[in-house]
């Protein structure tokens, strides 16, 4: 298909810009609302990257249900499933309003917000890879600067509404439904193309094939460990994730599936913990060891680098000569780079440098790892991209939101007992915090850290401790996290090696998968 085969393209990519716009809107306002929630319900840490990360689980069901029927249902069915999810979350998250209900209404209505989105993406990735086909990165990392647009709005109005005008977490985290409404007109009335696949009569096993057994295992091991936590029994996760596997090996006659998407699978894994799931805390963190203004300031600065960067990714590839394995061997260190300097940042000077180090290196992830999928595995279709992105958005659930908050808890309890044991033992929580199968720690009581930090410099001798505590607990964390894109770095070089072996990295045409 060539890309002036479809007159509405660029009505669709922008349609598609808007929904995506919407959900990073929506992702900001709520990481700037934490402490609030914090404060009000007396969450941990913990807790908190537990909340965050069902706004990543709930997309991830959203993405691969809806990428598995998109092709059956129609993108506009889809659209309309989206809105409807997004409307009903505001209510859900709304009827938050003590410290005995706030967890789960906060928890399930982010869980629903985040599978509007996941929906959403199932229609734009397939889309926008459909009717540009001859430059998937490019326009890929077009239809995703939204993301970090989206950010930048999402931080502004938090600021605006909150800081300025004064009003709640409600009244700012409201703000989502605007774009919200803008995308579902935008899409109004526009006729949707089939996928490659689907055009020329691609079945639905013959789509799946590609991810096999392999990549469905990838998946399915996340699934498994969300339904676990859901029903409180891991046997019925994994009692359900192994149904599922054996589901995929009859419908694929037992596939094993390409062991390139397998690894593309587990790095994207890697992408959504340290890409999404360092974003969901960055704003808390840097307005922890600066000030909320400033950290404020700083998560706008790094998104917006991210909304300007991803609209030279052609250029990238054209001038520089990097294949997509290429740039994305370039991000992974450069992500490493910029979270370790980030570990050490004591200066707001410092900060703008190592955090625009960061986000120089995280801007090409998520649409370039989308768009080899599009080119290597045409006869998927929208599958595997939306199988991708629910791995990267479940990983950022349930193990980057969730994980980097039990670092904090546990590296500002160690550094609280090693300095001032006698301060922690009468500020510890009553409540454990833990993440999969690590040892549990026991945390600072949150009231009492917020209230640390708002005492400031005129807090007691105690206070400047659980906040000296506190911030070097932020720094560990940083620098902990910065061996996630060291990991991804590696994985990438062998896939680079990998392609150098046969030729050079192309995209394939459907008939030449075998």
């Amino acid at each position: 298909m060539q890309e002036n085969t479809v007159p509405n393209a660029k009505r669709l990519l922008w349609a598609g810009f808007m929904a995506i716009l919407a959900a990073g809107v929506g992702f900001a306002l709520r990481g700037g609302i934490f402490p609030a929630w914090k404060a009000e319900y007396n969450f941990s840490d913990a807790q908190l990257g537990a909340i965050g990360g069902a706004g990543f689980t709930g997309f991830c069901f959203g993405i691969i249900i809806g990428g598995l029927v998109v092709d059956k249902l129609g993108y506009g069915k889809l659209v309309a499933l989206a809105l409807l999810g997004h409307i009903i979350s505001a209510f859900v998250t709304f009827g938050a309003s003590t410290p005995e209900n706030a967890y789960g209404f906060l928890y399930w209505g982010m869980f629903i917000f985040a599978y509007a989105n996941g929906t959403l993406e199932a229609v734009a990735n397939p889309l926008v890879a459909t009717v540009f086909p001859q430059q998937r990165t490019h326009y890929l990392n077009i239809l995703h600067a939204s993301w970090p647009l989206g950010m930048v709005v999402g931080a502004l109005a938090s600021y605006l509404l909150g800081s300025v005008m004064g009003l709640g977490w409600k009244g700012q985290l409201a703000f989502y439904l605007v774009p919200t409404v803008a995308y579902a007109v935008m899409f109004m009335g526009q006729s949707f193309p089939k996928s490659e696949a689907a055009e020329k009569g691609a079945s639905f096993a013959d789509m799946l094939k590609d991810v096999g057994l392999l990549g469905a295992a990838v998946a399915l091991y996340l699934v498994s460990v969300f339904l676990g936590g859901v029903f409180n029994s891991p046997n019925i996760g994994w009692a359900v994730g192994g149904g599922l596997l054996i589901a995929t090996g009859v419908l694929t006659r037992f596939s094993i599936g390409s062991l390139l998407l397998f690894v593309l699978f587990i790095a994207h894994a890697l992408v959504g913990a340290v890409e999404l799931g360092t974003d969901g805390w960055i704003e808390n963190i840097t307005g922890n060891l600066f000030t909320p203004d400033q950290g404020k300031t700083l998560f706008i600065w790094t998104s917006a680098i991210m909304f300007g960067l991803r609209f030279c990714a052609h250029w990238i590839e054209t001038k520089l000569g990097l294949s997509p394995i290429g740039l994305l061997l370039a991000s992974a260190v450069l992500a490493f780079v910029g979270l370790q300097l980030a570990a050490g940042m004591d200066s707001f000077a410092i900060a703008l440098v190592a955090l625009g180090v960061y986000a120089l290196g995280k801007t090409f992830f998520w649409p370039t790892m989308l768009a080899v999928v599009g080119d290597r595995f045409p006869r998927s279709g929208a599958v595997a991209m939306s199988i991708m992105g629910g791995i990267g958005m479940l990983s950022a659930g349930l193990i980057g939101g969730p994980g980097l908050g039990y670092a904090k808890d546990r590296f500002t309890s160690e550094n609280l007992k090693a300095t001032n044991a006698a301060v922690y033992e009468a500020n510890k929580s009553d409540k454990a915090s833990t993440f999969l199968f690590l040892d549990p720690a026991t945390p600072v009581d949150g009231k009492k850290v917020e209230a640390a930090k708002k005492a400031g410099d005129k807090g007691t001798d105690a206070q400047k401790a659980i906040v000296a505590a506190n911030q070097a607990g932020d720094r560990d964390t940083l620098k902990a996290d910065s061996y996630i894109p060291l990991t991804m770095a590696a994985i990438y070089l062998l896939m680079l090696l990998y392609f150098k072996s046969i030729g050079g990295y192309r995209a394939l045409k459907l008939e030449e998968q075998s």
